[in-house]
């Protein structure tokens, strides 16, 4: 599948690829905040195999009669579609949780909100052939500088501490999946419909999560249930898992995979203000330049460029 040309991009469908791809990260921001305080009371590959199967049941009836009438199409790509579900669903949340057990939310948030834009640039570039122009680069070292401005809370001292640990390296490995995941995803054939694409990705990766939960589950504490853990999978599963991954492979499709993924710049900049809400943390003029860096690197990167 050949990827849109900038002037093939039409102001109207560009404005919805932006707000599907906000939608996205927005829901994903919300889901950093829960996750963390519930983490503790589940085991990292339990929590994403239960995401995952509660997302496939939940988006089961919405793509039954899709994947009936398209159910050859999808045995022609079922080797497309184990990558997507091994890059996307089974290694990249399960890095993310197993991280958090490892290394900082400060470390987390740095290596995976950074690295991954690179990666997904580098091999759209390479891949799809996707133009990396002066404004793409441009932008992206904006949301970079951005970032690292939030991080560090304007410290060079901080930022300079920084030490790589087991954790970062498995965040860098969930970081490196997702890239490879929003690369793939530009590739999806167009005979296989979005919704039952999710369905068969979705219950392709729990499938293959379920092994290493059997494995968890017989050499680690029970999980500690409750009504607040039930609903944090209730809340990974449907809004980051349906509702963000339908938006997200929508903008990817759209704006293709290096402008979309810089999106994923913006959910420490959104953390950051549903902490202000929701935790009443204190905002500060680090949290305001950083995020104008970023919101400023996205507008740059996705604009329009004349042939």
């Amino acid at each position: 599948m050949q990827a849109p040309s900038d002037t093939g991009i039409t102001s109207r469908s560009q404005l919805a690829g932006v707000m599907l791809a906000l939608t996205a990260v927005i829901i994903w921001s919300g889901n950093f905040i829960l996750s963390r305080g519930v983490i503790s009371k589940i085991g990292p590959v339990s929590f994403a195999f239960y995401r995952w199967l509660l997302a496939s049941l939940l988006i089961a009836p919405l793509a039954w009669s899709q994947l009936r009438a398209a159910f050859r199409f999808f045995l022609q790509n079922k080797f497309y579609l184990f990558a997507v579900a091994l890059t996307g669903i089974a290694i990249f949340n399960t890095c993310v949780y197993i991280a958090g057990h490892h290394t900082s939310a400060i470390n987390m948030a740095l290596i995976g909100t950074t690295s991954s834009p690179v990666f997904a640039t580098v091999m759209a570039v390479v891949f799809l052939k996707e133009r990396l122009t002066f404004a793409r680069l441009a932008g992206m070292l904006l949301c970079l500088s951005g970032i690292l401005l939030l991080l560090s809370g304007g410290s060079l001292q901080q930022l300079a501490a920084f030490r790589f640990s087991r954790g970062d390296l498995w965040i860098l490995a969930g970081a490196f999946a997702f890239a490879v995941y929003s690369i793939l995803v530009k590739r999806k054939p167009a005979t296989l419909p979005p919704v039952a694409f999710l369905f068969v990705v979705f219950a392709l990766g729990t499938f293959l999560l379920f092994p290493f939960y059997l494995y968890e589950s017989h050499y680690t504490p029970a999980t500690d249930w409750s009504w607040p853990l039930g609903a944090a999978i209730l809340y990974v599963a449907l809004g980051a898992s349906v509702i963000s991954f339908l938006c997200w492979n929508n903008a990817i499709q759209t704006l293709g995979a290096t402008r979309t993924v810089l999106f994923g710049n913006l959910i420490p900049v959104f953390s950051t203000l549903e902490a202000v809400a929701l935790l009443h943390e204190s905002i500060t003029a680090i949290h305001i330049y950083s995020g104008i860096l970023v919101i400023a690197g996205i507008i740059i990167a996705n604009r329009r460029t004349k042939t």
